[in-house]
């Protein structure tokens, strides 16, 4: 599983997170298809990633929803779970801060770092923040091994070689600036600038 397409693994997180909803409505069991709808994907798509993780479904009642959720998570998250640090504790960073509170068990947001000393010291949201100097030992220390990038594009760069260089073995970059980063980290980059185009040349239409 450790070689899975990238995509397939986000779809992966979007079929566990619209399951979840399901089973909390109720829902037992669900076909592709309803998969599907609610993702706005073909139903093709939703079994060719279903069964590339080794599972198979009902003819008559569809998937297991609470089998499939096991499974998706064995998948996606570690035993243990994994630490996470946001660099950038302005409006950006602490959306992202709350919105992740409570949401994943395997998943911690524990550390938030700024530059700015007004914002160090304190704590937002039950998350300590720390001076950007402080970053290697806090990371070291606290054994964090993701970093989400909100700083401006000029501090980008210089945050993400910190980052990776304090051990840090994946970025999720919401900076403006495209990332380089060792090939033994892993990169995702979100432009919101690109999505919004996106949509608005859809729009055209």
């Amino acid at each position: 599983m450790k070689h899975l397409p990238h995509k397939t693994v986000e779809r992966l997180s979007q079929y566990r997170r619209a399951l979840l909803d399901c089973l909390g409505q109720g829902k037992i069991n669900i076909f592709s298809h309803e998969v599907a709808n609610l993702l706005h994907i073909t139903p093709v798509q939703v079994r060719r990633d279903i069964m590339l993780i080794g599972y198979t479904g009902n003819l008559r009642k569809g998937y297991d929803i609470k089998e499939l959720i096991d499974l998706i998570g064995h998948i996606i998250d570690t035993e243990t779970g994994q630490r996470v640090a946001v660099v950038g504790i302005g409006n950006l960073g602490k959306a992202i801060i709350s919105y992740f509170k409570g949401r994943r068990s395997k998943l911690s947001i524990i550390a938030g770092f700024d530059v700015n000393p007004e914002k160090t010291g304190k704590v937002y949201d039950g998350v300590p923040i720390y001076p950007n100097e402080a970053m290697q030992e806090i990371i070291q220390k606290e054994q964090i091994t993701i970093g989400i990038i909100t700083v401006p594009a000029a501090q980008a760069a210089a945050v993400a070689e910190t980052l990776i260089n304090s051990g840090i073995k994946g970025i999720l970059n919401y900076s403006p600036k495209s990332l380089s980063v060792s090939p033994h980290a892993y990169l995702e980059e979100y432009d919101m600038l690109t999505s919004l185009e996106k949509v608005a040349y859809f729009t055209k239409y």
